[in-house]
């Protein structure tokens, strides 16, 4: 981090054994595999089980994490540049309140000192750093999205040159020296994160998202966070109801891009908080007024994701 963050050992995949339930009182472990029968839930204090597992499960059991699943980092990431919670700068938009807790999948305990980065684009599509190649209202996409025509509505294609199959192109340099709607910081000991930023907009080929990477092993010094290595590199996304009213607010009322549903969306793997789906509150007839939502990432801390 901080241009000093180097990965250190081997990337691997998910590993399907860590996904385990751990019933209260320690006595059972039962290994959950693919398609396995519980559905794990997105916040430590909810548990759901799916009708098979209901009869059997105790309401004081306490439920380990799939692992979140990984994501393109996408081209626009800025490596530790800002050390804030508060990442708004002066960009207008609903107020957004994010609060993010880090666990191991495996065990459950929370993830202490972990960096946490969080960027995402303005109401009306555009990044910071890249205001020049995320025009935004109508401009050329971003490379992480996809190509062809959505189906349903909204219709229309992407600009030429957009990737094939939605899996995200290569990291592109800054453009320009904003940072707006960037940041990162620490989980403290409930390894839990609270950034403050605008509800963002969305752009031509992706549904509306906000881009994290987790770092844990590091330092943390007076220059920011360095060493050790990407952990988690994940998006979160937003349930139509919600974009669909933050679309009567302005600005967002007067963007002209044609928008992604989220499932149309092809990153989004249309798997709920265990894909990055956020649990969002919000007055339901006012949503101008603020959104708070929330996530828990159950991580592999001694793997290696960094998107590359």
């Amino acid at each position: 981090m901080t241009g000093n963050q180097k990965a250190q050992g081997p990337k691997h995949k998910q590993d399907l054994t860590r996904r385990k339930v751990v019933v209260a009182g320690g006595a059972a472990v039962a290994a959950v595999g693919v398609g396995g029968a519980l559905a794990m839930t997105a916040s430590a204090d909810e548990t759901t089980a799916t009708a098979s597992t209901t009869a059997t499960a105790s309401s004081t059991a306490e439920v380990c994490y799939q692992l979140t699943s990984e994501t393109t980092e996408g081209p626009y990431y800025i490596d530790a540049d800002k050390i804030r919670q508060d990442i708004t700068e002066d960009k207008e938009g609903i107020p957004l309140t994010l609060t993010l807790k880090v666990i191991d999948s495996e065990t459950c305990k929370p993830i202490g000192n972990a960096a946490v980065d969080i960027w995402h684009c303005d109401a009306l599509g555009v990044y910071s750093g890249y205001e020049s190649m995320s025009t935004g209202g109508g401009g050329t996409p971003p490379t992480d999205a996809p190509s062809g025509t959505p189906t349903g509505t909204p219709t229309g294609e992407p600009p030429s040159g957009a990737p094939t199959g939605g899996t995200g192109g290569g990291h592109q340099e800054p453009t320009d020296d904003e940072r707006y709607l960037r940041g990162t910081w620490k989980t403290d000991k409930q390894g839990r994160v609270t950034f403050k930023t605008i509800f963002p907009g969305w752009y031509q080929g992706r549904c509306v998202h906000i881009h994290t990477k987790v770092h844990v092993d590091g330092e943390w010094t007076d220059a920011g966070y360095e060493g050790g290595h990407t952990c988690h590199t994940g998006q979160f996304f937003f349930d139509e109801d919600s974009v669909l009213a933050s679309a009567e607010v302005e600005p967002y009322s007067t963007s002209t891009t044609e928008r992604t549903t989220l499932t149309e969306d092809t990153i989004y793997d249309q798997s709920g908080t265990k894909g990055g789906l956020l649990k969002l509150k919000y007055n339901k007839k006012n949503i101008a007024k603020g959104v708070t939502g929330s996530l828990t990432m159950g991580v592999a801390p001694d793997e290696t994701h960094d998107s590359t």
